[in-house]
């Protein structure tokens, strides 16, 4: 075990990994309640038929963490957990089935063939020469991007920033009981956020969610621990669409779905990946070792995601916090993915979180993702443009397809004129054509 993670090669030790991979499963752990929260639409007046079964999201979402991390120790070898992305759960429940009022199960069809895609440019190793032809500057500029959405998404639940026919948006009323209770969960992560304390997102909400019971803004619940819950309303609704009715595959939206989700997690992944690695030393020449079993790791966890029932799964950038913690292997992987299985007999915590005490972790960890803004060269105008063009649309279009559309197209442009044309790399060019008939035909 010991050799093959190679312990010794890297300077790790059981105690470190073990140590590493649960704080790494702290730091992501949010999203065993966030994600069915947010792809089962709560707390928005939608037909039921429209919402994910909370209970089967929860398994879902805990069954693709487990095996998205356990394969990418196994696999690729690295300290970093997967998860359903946040950002990516966000398109998927407010811009496919909110937005474009395509089923639920539909939109896991499109998942399904975004991963599968994935698979197939992964093992082509078309996907690794098509990251590493992405300029730096713009994988941080997604990843900044993606950061605002998510914390402008948090405002939004706790009503902290609210819609107006006026100005578009504006403060809420912060006096209302659960909108306050949402500011304190604040308050109290950022604290221990400040002072370091492993897991601070996880605590934060467990200490919201005990005031907003102690308050009786949340119901108590009757038990902590309970059998699995079913599966089955989600399970294989993925297939559903190809076999019962093909024809709805055969649109523009949906093809604007799968294009989509292919993207976005293309992009997110390959910046996590080279951000946690590179923390953890393990960077060789600015490139990225093992990156094709890292690459086919994540995308066959969206696949298995998509089949139990949720959105797609992707590297965490909050695995980061694993490796502060002393994660240099895949054994922290291995323990990540381990904790997410036991996690499941903890489904009665869905009844008690709310939108209010899940606020504050987008809130957070949109803080997390935006870090990545001082690493663009803001000096140079050329490269300040299209990475600005990118972080800014995402929120103000609540769209993360739109923002990378965008800054992609601009990069080019800006370069050649201030003739920086060798730095462009020659894949960039056919994005460019990609994303500008994107807009013509498909947006």
């Amino acid at each position: 075990m010991k050799k093959y993670f190679e312990f010794d090669k890297l300077g790790s030790n059981y105690r470190n990994e073990i140590i590493g991979g649960a704080t790494t499963f702290l730091a992501m752990a949010y999203i065993l309640i966030v994600n069915p929260l947010m792809l089962s639409l709560d707390g928005i007046d939608v037909p039921e038929a429209m919402r994910m079964n909370k209970g089967a999201v929860f398994v879902a979402t805990a069954l693709a963490a487990a095996v998205g991390s356990i394969m990418m120790g196994v696999i690729a070898r690295y300290p970093i957990g997967l998860a359903p992305g946040m950002g990516l759960n966000a398109f998927f429940a407010f811009s496919v089935v909110l937005g474009m009022g395509i089923p639920w199960q539909t939109a896991l069809t499109g998942v399904l063939f975004s991963g599968i895609i994935f698979i197939i440019l992964s093992l082509s190793g078309l996907r690794e020469i098509v990251i590493n032809a992405i300029p730096a500057q713009l994988k941080y500029a997604v990843g900044a991007g993606i950061g605002l959405f998510i914390t402008f998404l948090g405002f939004q639940n706790a009503n902290i920033i609210v819609a107006d026919p006026n100005t578009l948006v504006t403060l809420g009323d912060l006096s209302k009981g659960p909108t306050l209770l949402a500011i304190f969960g604040l308050v109290i992560t950022v604290i221990m956020m400040v002072r370091k304390i492993k897991g601070a997102i996880f605590y934060g909400m467990i200490l919201t969610t005990i005031l907003g019971m102690f308050v009786k803004l949340i119901e108590v619940p009757t038990k902590v621990v309970d059998k699995i819950p079913s599966v089955a309303p989600t399970f294989g609704a993925a297939f559903e669409a190809i076999f019962q009715d093909p024809t709805s595959l055969l649109t523009t939206q949906f093809l604007i779905v799968v294009i989509t989700f292919l993207f976005v997690d293309f992009f997110d992944t390959a910046g996590t990946l080279v951000a946690v690695a590179n923390q953890a030393g393990l960077m060789k020449e600015d490139k990225l070792p093992r990156a094709g079993r890292a690459l086919i790791s994540d995308s066959l966890a969206t696949v298995t995601g998509a089949v139990f029932g949720t959105s797609t799964t992707t590297s965490y950038i909050e695995s980061s916090a694993g490796v502060a913690a002393g994660a240099r292997t895949g054994f922290a992987s291995v323990v990540t993915g381990i904790l997410f299985l036991l996690a499941l007999f903890f489904s009665p915590l869905l009844l008690v979180i709310t939108s209010e005490v899940t606020a504050p972790a987008l809130i957070i960890v949109g803080v997390l993702m935006v870090s990545s803004l001082g690493n663009i060269e803001w000096s140079r105008f050329e490269i300040a443009v299209p990475a600005f063009l990118t972080i800014i649309a995402m929120p103000l279009s609540y769209s993360i397809a739109t923002g990378i559309a965008i800054g992609f197209i601009f990069y080019p442009i800006t370069m050649i004129v201030s003739g920086n044309r060798k730095e462009i790399h020659p894949i960039m060019y056919g994005l460019w054509i990609i994303f500008v008939l994107y807009f013509l035909f498909i947006k």
